[in-house]
């Protein structure tokens, strides 16, 4: 199966860029990352907190299969309605460090947008252990369930 969401990692950087069209309008999924109600959904986690604004913050914990609770937190240092979230995310109790993560949000059209990520590691090494995980078919199917549940609230 093709992935939708696309990851360029060049050798020897700290970052990952990450790109994906939606089939969805820009409003709507912008809303995906703004309110609660619907990160709870697309992510399978509780949001303890999200304070969607400049200078605000976020707290989800998940659970996993065995029933262990994983916390992840970060501050949102830019906060433009529609258009870019710039934030911090770091997950307890692994050895992964805090992330920057830049998020821009282009309309297409009036029905489809298109999520533009950046997301900037401590190290070139840091970096490169987050990819030996599944994670390009983790945020490919994390993406497949925001146009989902956003369909219906389409």
């Amino acid at each position: 199966m093709e992935l939708k969401t696309k990851i360029n990692a060049e050798n020897g950087k700290q970052e990952i860029l990450i790109t994906r069209e939606f089939e969805l309008p820009l409003e709507l999924l912008f809303r995906a990352y703004a309110e609660s109600e619907i990160v709870e959904q697309w992510m399978g986690t509780k949001v303890l907190k999200l304070d969607s604004k400049k200078h605000g913050s976020y707290q989800f914990e998940t659970t996993d299969p065995k029933g262990n609770k994983h916390g992840f937190s970060g501050v949102i240092h830019e906060f433009v309605a529609n258009q870019k979230i710039t934030r911090t995310f770091e997950m307890e109790n692994t050895p992964y460090g805090i992330q920057l993560e830049f998020y821009e949000f282009e309309p297409l059209t009036d029905s489809t947008c298109k999520l533009s990520m950046r997301v900037l590691y401590e190290s070139a090494k840091q970096r490169d252990e987050v990819l030996k995980l599944p994670f390009a078919q983790g945020i490919n199917m994390a993406h497949n369930r925001i146009q989902e549940i956003l369909n219906k609230l389409n």
